[in-house]
């Protein structure tokens, strides 16, 4: 059975993907790297609600250090970026590459992610950064499109049900 890493940006837009890993019995756990998030405030409450929804569906969570520092030194030329500008595919990639660095020593068969799941954000583009991370790592990336498939519809559902918190940006300082 193929051992998933699901790199997730929150609980809403994981919603969806975490219930049908668990409702299918595949194998997956859920990554929580997010060094993007503008105060350790608002990680904090995104890492409190991706956990309860892991606890929920039975789906193993792991977290990584919260390193805005490292997001901040990357990213702070390209604030006057819009949202899907160049700022994002340099967020994209350096979560992505955490993500597939950690799938490959941690004996995962593959990664992916709900970076795109959010109409907010370009899916085209989120595949266009794993493409080249999962080539750089040399680990394979699953590129399912987890807004199809009525996950979309499930996703918003799971949020209502299960009254996660939802926030109205990325994160990042410069969406807010």
């Amino acid at each position: 059975m193929t051992k998933t890493l699901i790199l997730s940006c929150c609980a809403p837009c994981s919603a969806g993907v975490v219930e049908f890993f668990a409702k299918t019995k595949k194998s997956a756990c859920v990554l929580f790297y997010n060094p993007n998030i503008d105060t350790a405030e608002e990680h904090s409450l995104r890492l409190r609600e991706q956990k309860r929804l892991c606890d929920y569906f039975n789906i193993p969570l792991i977290s990584l250090p919260y390193e805005p520092q490292l997001w901040l030194a990357q990213t702070k030329d390209f604030s006057a970026e819009p949202e899907r500008g160049k700022r994002c595919s340099i967020c994209f990639s350096l979560r992505l590459k955490k993500a597939a660095e950690y799938a490959k020593e941690n004996g995962f068969d593959c990664f992916t992610s709900v970076l795109g799941v959010s109409r907010y954000k370009n899916l085209d583009q989120v595949n266009a950064c794993a493409q080249k991370v999962s080539k750089q790592i040399d680990f394979p990336y699953d590129f399912t499109n987890w807004r199809k498939g009525g996950l979309e519809a499930r996703r918003t559902a799971l949020i209502k049900e299960l009254n996660l918190y939802s926030q109205k940006y990325c994160g990042c300082i410069f969406s807010k």
